[in-house]
């Protein structure tokens, strides 16, 4: 059985002093949750995390980076690299749509910063989905299958089995128009992790975890967890609101 794994991107949300505060109002009830089986990642911005990672030290609540460059260091202004987040992160976000969208992030791109991430003993929650305009056109199974394959190329299955996959149908991402459960269900199964069945197996395949992201929130969390290929959730806006993520994250505990 795989354990459910919640994780909060703050995205570009919070000053050192309020990600102090966010924690400390979230972290007893957070462990709590943690101890009864749900791994709980919390992801700031790159500014925070060390004030983040030294209030969870000794809790079994992890950290978490939003990005990293391929490179482990160089003439590369404004990029952080994963030797720099060694010791300070246990996961780190990889190929948010924002990023794919605002940045020119790629699919090699993204599988190089898988790789530099396994280097430096992160494991990555890598994204994946579909614009608006490929959703009605009917093109998701094809455009997220491409995803995953590019996203896995050249990983061991060791690695594979490490790696986090979160769905995020890019029409659903702060929009507040979540896909059903049923339908993100769907998906995942058959262009994730049936791609990802292809490529390694169907034991690695069913050994991955996998997320759903995109306008989670406490009144649609069960409907995502119910589901038999939803792993837990990359939960955005949400996660900014101690009382909203905590109750995200107690939910995935009653799935334990």
């Amino acid at each position: 059985m795989r354990t459910p794994i919640i994780a909060g991107n703050w995205k570009m949300n919070k000053t050192i002093a309020e990600a102090h505060e966010l924690v400390t109002a979230m972290q007893n009830d957070l462990a709590q949750i943690a101890n009864r089986g749900v791994e709980i990642v919390l992801c700031p911005p790159f500014v925070s995390i060390p004030e983040v990672f030294s209030l969870l030290k000794g809790t079994p609540i992890r950290t978490g980076a939003q990005n990293l460059f391929w490179e482990p260091k160089g003439a590369f202004t404004g990029e952080v690299s994963g030797p720099m987040l060694h010791g300070l992160c246990d996961y780190v976000i990889v190929g948010h749509s924002e990023r794919r969208q605002y940045f020119g992030e790629t699919d090699e791109g993204v599988n190089r910063k898988i790789k530099a991430a396994f280097s430096q003993e992160l494991f990555p929650i890598v994204c994946v989905g579909e614009s608006l305009a490929q959703y009605e056109a009917g093109q998701t199974a094809s455009f997220v299958g491409g995803q995953v394959r590019a996203a896995f190329q050249g990983l061991s299955d060791a690695d594979a089995r490490r790696t986090v996959v979160a769905y995020e149908p890019i029409w659903a991402i702060g929009t507040g128009r979540a896909s059903s459960g049923p339908e993100a269900n769907a998906v995942i199964g058959e262009s994730i992790r049936g791609v990802l069945a292809g490529l390694y197996g169907k034991e690695t395949a069913d050994a991955i975890r996998v997320q759903y992201g995109g306008s989670v929130n406490p009144k649609n969390i069960a409907e995502f967890l119910e589901q038999p290929e939803i792993d837990g959730a990359l939960v955005g806006g949400a996660s900014l609101v101690a009382s909203d993520f905590i109750a995200i994250c107690r939910a995935a505990a009653i799935k334990t």
